[in-house]
């Protein structure tokens, strides 16, 4: 029986599998809260196998499914996958550049050449997006709160720099944001508006703390991964358009929320 090599990416919201059969490389995800289905899916398509694990849930599964697997550290993978596929999609970058992994939180990394280092971390990313969102609206369900956040208006829930100067001459762009969720105590807002206002928050912060830590390191490129913008449009477009503001280079990768898992692989 033909073995084959599978990566895992075991996180806190998602379990990510990438595995290789005839040539072809196959992507799978599933809810953290199905694991067991998944790992009986995987040991179905794939009886043979040869496992690395990688992610904040890695141990665990090594511990119940697969004991002779590797333990790939997460930062590592993450990066060697980011690496893999700005090659794979023929996306041309610099030598230097930082990986923003928006998943459950969010993660950033230099990378320089064969050298990758985690700068930061925060708590803002799409576990921010779900729990907050389904908390201001009467939805659960991330794709359709992503629905709503693209339906919305952000102007009528957040204060922005033209409502402050009116008819004054702003100083700076009057679309951008001058208070989060300062008009919130307002009742004319919808769900809609309020989800709209949420991802721009989260778009804002996001682009805040990469564009200090592009200055400090003095890098122009930005690779964006992670489950968070997989299916965001609100989410995706106002990290671009804030990030080309700013004066940076933007890459999106197709499959950049499979980073870990396919960092994983490479390493079996």
């Amino acid at each position: 029986m033909q073995q084959i090599t599978a990566g895992i990416d075991a996180g806190g919201s998602l379990i990510k599998i990438v595995y290789q059969e005839n040539g072809r490389m196959h992507f799978k995800k599933f809810s953290i809260t199905k694991l067991d289905s998944a790992i009986s899916w995987l040991k179905m398509v794939a009886p043979s196998l040869k496992v690395s694990i990688t992610g904040g849930k890695a141990l665990a599964i090594q511990n119940s499914y697969f004991q002779d697997s590797t333990l790939i550290p997460e930062f590592q993978a993450t990066c060697e996958g980011a690496r893999f596929l700005l090659t794979k999609e023929n996306k041309s970058i610099e030598k230097s550049y930082l990986v923003v992994n928006i998943g459950t939180g969010t993660s950033w990394h230099l990378v320089n050449g064969d050298k990758a280092e985690r700068i930061l971390g925060s708590g803002m990313g799409g576990g921010t997006f779900t729990g907050l969102g389904s908390l201001l609206s009467q939805v659960q369900d991330y794709q359709l709160l992503t629905v709503l956040a693209e339906e919305g208006n952000k102007g009528i829930v957040d204060m922005l720099v033209k409502d402050i100067y009116e008819t004054a001459e702003s100083p700076i762009n009057g679309d951008l944001t001058a208070a989060n969720f300062a008009k919130g105590k307002k009742l004319n807002h919808t769900e809609a508006d309020l989800l709209a206002s949420l991802s721009n928050m989260i778009a804002e912060t996001i682009v805040l703390l990469t564009s200090q830590a592009a200055a400090i390191h003095q890098v122009k490129n930005v690779v964006i991964i992670g489950t968070a913008v997989i299916g965001n449009p609100s989410l995706k477009t106002g990290l671009e358009n804030y990030l080309n503001m700013l004066g940076l280079t933007t890459v999106f990768l197709e499959k950049g929320e499979y980073c870990g898992a396919i960092g994983a692989y490479l390493s079996v």
